[in-house]
């Protein structure tokens, strides 16, 4: 951890050294705010965030496939077709019975982050945009798994996306904050986004089985159809997903007569939200839009964790390590 925050910092100090100017084409985050998330991902770094392995590649990390490994398991009965080189002599010699040592297989862990930067991320009314707490979250994530050597990938889904390849510890995690942080102007109308089900049809193809894939965005976008490619997703990854809101996204505040726009389609629409009616109406709307959300995904077998743009991102990493 030492190692990648001097590399955090080199890179810091070469990146940035002056404050970022307030505009829409300054990165998200600043140098301070980057070092101020290095040294609290630090402070959390003896936290038993990845508990196993799932990732069928070899490396230093426990898990739950049995098979060729340092830790022992067990002694079983010989079986046709077992390696010799593993007979328990010991326990052969007691019980009178061919016994074979089983040994628990280690495993490196792979992590690919997806962010959404899509029309819908770019909004914000409390302090930050939705996209710069989905980059804060990638970046602390992202910090927190290279401690244990993780290969971290990821992807950013927005008009012009991309996927970054996997890259083992600190280089991962720096590429991903990198292009976490880059700067999100408002979209224009001739910007156009790839539907969401081709990121997850690409994610099933092209991550190796067992990886950890985290999903960023506020799902305003997600389809009834997505379901089956989620379904598919998380059978063969641990799949996680962390919804981004706006607190005004689920309570409207009485400032009067307001005008809306669809982020999406340019729509406008005058909304009189000093009436009490339309407000509760609202309210509703935004808990049965949650409800319905989190049980999509639930029946796709994917843990929903929700963050607020006012919220502190850390305490999503106990969240996770408990879903």
């Amino acid at each position: 951890m030492h190692k990648l925050l001097t590399r955090g910092q080199q890179w810091l100090a070469g990146a940035a050294v002056q404050p970022a100017p307030a505009t829409t084409l300054a990165p998200l985050l600043d140098s301070a705010q980057l070092a101020e998330l290095m040294r609290r991902t630090r402070s959390l770094q003896n936290m038993p965030y990845f508990r196993e392995a799932y990732q069928r590649h070899a490396g230093d990390l426990r898990s739950p496939y049995l098979g060729s490994g340092l830790d022992f398991e067990e002694a079983r009965l010989y079986q046709a077709g077992d390696d010799v080189h593993d007979m328990d002599w010991r326990t052969t010699a007691r019980t009178n019975k061919p016994h074979i040592k089983i040994y628990r297989e280690e495993h490196q862990p792979a992590m690919h982050i997806v962010i959404d930067r899509g029309p819908g991320m770019r909004f914000g009314t409390r302090s930050q945009l939705k996209v710069t707490q989905a980059a804060r979250i990638a970046s602390i994530l992202s910090l927190s798994a290279a401690t244990s050597n993780t290969c971290i990938g990821g992807t950013l889904w927005q008009p012009d996306g991309y996927t970054l390849p996997c890259r083992n510890g600190e280089t991962g995690a720096m590429q991903l904050i990198q292009a976490a942080i880059t700067p999100c102007p408002p979209l224009m109308p001739a910007q156009t986004m790839h539907p969401f089900a081709e990121v997850l049809e690409q994610l099933d193809t092209l991550l190796p089985r067992g990886s950890r894939v985290v999903l960023i965005s506020d799902f305003h976008h997600l389809q009834p159809a997505d379901a089956t490619l989620l379904l598919r997703l998380a059978s063969h990854h641990h799949v996680q997903a962390i919804q981004v809101l706006d607190p005004s996204e689920i309570t409207l505040t009485d400032v009067g007569l307001m005008r809306f726009q669809d982020t999406d389609s340019t729509r406008t629409r005058w909304v009189d939200t000093a009436r009490s009616a339309v407000r509760t109406h609202y309210q509703q709307q935004a808990a049965r839009q949650h409800s319905d959300l989190q049980a999509q995904l639930r029946r796709c077998g994917i843990p929903l964790l929700q963050c607020m743009t006012d919220a502190d991102p850390f305490n999503l990493l106990q969240e996770m390590a408990q879903a």
